[in-house]
């Protein structure tokens, strides 16, 4: 008995072909595979880096806008990382954000300034840390893209913004803004490290970026029941 017409090719076939055709299709799974695995690894890697970024964000709106771009001017990143940030690898970019870092350096430690300075940051430092994680992220879905660096990115700087706010606002009330001078330079400090830390060492900044996350997220409950508490008596 004949097989079906359908099928009249594949019963003609000699067994090695079939063999072929079976290894070839082995083949094309596993490379599909490796090709997910590095697509999955290139996007954590891109979070974590967005993470690490974005706290610096939280800390100083252009500091870490600077070194990205200084990245990207001097190719010292991964070619695919150059091309997508390529607006920030040029000199005027590096000459822009280096003139605003220390304008935004600078006015952090003048009183009254620096908490002026905390008001136009919130917006500012989810806007930048947006923008740096859907930057490095290697997704054609521009609405996942963009919504990433939304949660991700804008989240972790506001919360980290937030949080530099309150403290700032408490060491005003509680010091008369003698304390805001060293509270100004571990901020600076800190964003330097989180966005070296990005590009060097991306997992250890992400790290990091959690941890400060939860920190001020203490700080910012804490600081607001003081303040409160200091507005009733």
């Amino acid at each position: 008995m004949k097989p079906p017409d359908l099928f009249q090719s594949i019963y003609r076939l000699k067994s090695k072909n079939i063999i072929y055709i079976f290894i070839s299709l082995w083949f094309y799974r596993l490379n599909l595979k490796k090709i997910i695995n590095v697509m999955y690894q290139e996007i954590v890697l891109a979070l974590l880096l967005g993470l690490g970024l974005s706290a610096s964000c939280g800390f100083r709106v252009f500091l870490p806008l600077l070194i990205t771009s200084l990245a990207a001017y001097f190719k010292i990143l991964p070619e695919g990382m150059v091309y997508s940030i390529s607006w920030l690898g040029t000199l005027p970019a590096v000459i822009t954000f280096a003139t605003a870092s220390v304008i935004e350096i600078g006015g952090y430690y003048i009183p009254v300034v620096d908490n002026f300075l905390d008001f136009i940051a919130t917006p500012l430092s989810v806007a930048a840390g947006t923008l740096l994680t859907a930057s490095f992220l290697q997704i054609d879905n521009e609405m996942i893209k963009w919504g990433l660096g939304l949660i991700v990115g804008g989240g972790t700087a506001g919360i980290v913004q937030t949080g530099t706010a309150f403290t700032r606002l408490l060491s005003s009330k509680t010091t008369l803004t003698a304390g805001n001078g060293l509270l100004a330079t571990g901020e600076n400090t800190l964003a330097f490290s989180c966005a070296v830390f990005a590009f060097i060492v991306p997992v250890i900044a992400g790290v990091l970026a959690i941890a400060i996350v939860l920190i001020m997220l203490y700080f910012i409950k804490r600081s607001s029941t003081r303040l409160a508490k200091m507005k009733l008596s």
